[in-house]
């Protein structure tokens, strides 16, 4: 696809909306990508703030408002932009026709009281939360094609969910076991606001626990996998890095299973998707191995038992488990390959 396809990007200064840009600028239908900040602090082109995209093309930059996204005749919106400010510019944009795909969390859950108990704002509005299409490609690939709101998933909760999912779906979990999704992120998925622990002398040299019990990943990951909030056990820590995820996954399974049958599993339930990797039984991703693309790389070790299973999930947080996947859910828009501006 040669042709431009009028896009505005709302909230650029962050990680993920800098990260959606680079990858937009580049793409096959972004040369008409028009991009938006509350503050563009005089800027005309985004490459006034940020030199590093100069040579990418051309990177307009307007005031935010709805009047003015309008203006460009754009076909889709990109918002890069905190829940709440999801929540009101959204259904603005789809009422006047746009489509839209959302990085935040405000359209994940149709059930608006979800919303309400993870985030603690109030959620958006009702008939947007009931069409609103959860924008993990591997799993809804059919409905994406036809969405006009795509919710798109978060980073933890995507590099899980495509984990255990085949597992669940397979009836192998057992159920009296608990899934325990212990999970590391580098420090960008905490966003870009200044905070004294994100402070370089608070991350460089540590490791540690947060939001343990409290995530707000945790019930997309249980929306999505099936699982009971009982079985979940899933915890999140921040690493001494700027990007990538690696989650490693304890499950015990219902009866014993080869290992050819694990991998055979996964090989099968992710044929034809290009964007995840399913590595050779016994051999283990490394973030390293998925920084800075798009890909989810998933491996495991299952022991002598045959019921115990390790699986780890590895992804770029800005990449797969944010504004890779929403350029991926773009293009299904679209009805192009799902890889296209992604290798």
């Amino acid at each position: 696809m040669n042709s431009p396809h009028p896009i505005a990007v709302v909230g650029v200064s962050g990680y993920t909306g800098f990260e959606l840009a680079k990858l937009l600028l580049r793409h096959p239908a972004g040369s008409a990508s028009t991009f938006f900040m509350r503050d563009t602090q005089g800027a005309h082109c985004l490459s006034e703030l940020f030199p590093q995209i100069r040579g990418f093309g051309r990177a307009p930059l307007r005031q935010l408002s709805v009047e003015n996204i309008l203006a460009t005749d754009a076909k889709t919106a990109f918002l890069a932009t905190p829940h709440e400010v999801s929540a009101e510019l959204a259904p603005q944009l789809l009422d006047a026709g746009l489509k839209v795909i959302d990085l935040s969390g405000a359209f994940r859950f149709h059930d608006a009281a979800v919303f309400q108990s993870w985030y603690e704002l109030p959620a958006p509005h009702a008939a947007w939360l009931d069409s609103a299409v959860y924008g993990l490609p591997e799993l809804y690939a059919k409905e994406l094609a036809s969405a006009q709101l795509v919710a798109n998933p978060g980073c933890y909760a995507t590099s899980v969910i495509l984990a255990v999912r085949p597992l669940a779906q397979a009836g192998l979990l057992d159920s009296s076991a608990q899934v325990i999704a212990d999970c590391k992120s580098g420090s960008t998925g905490a966003g870009k606001e200044l905070r004294r622990d994100l402070h370089f002398s608070e991350l460089d040299e540590n490791f540690k626990a947060y939001n343990l019990f409290s995530h707000r990943h945790t019930p997309e990951i249980l929306d999505h996998t099936g699982l009971p909030e009982s079985q979940l056990v899933f915890s999140t820590h921040l690493l001494p890095i700027a990007r990538g995820i690696l989650s490693t996954i304890y499950v015990t399974l219902s009866v014993p299973q080869a290992p050819e049958s694990i991998e055979a599993l996964y090989r099968k339930t992710y044929a034809g998707r290009p964007m995840v990797r399913i590595w050779k039984t016994g051999a283990l991703p490394e973030i390293q191995h998925v920084a800075h693309t798009n890909f989810a790389d998933i491996g495991f070790v299952l022991d002598h038992s045959g019921r115990r299973l390790v699986v780890v999930s590895c992804l770029d947080n800005l990449g797969k488990g944010a504004a890779g996947q929403a350029v991926q859910n773009f293009n299904h828009l679209l009805r192009l390959e799902e890889n296209t501006g992604l290798q």
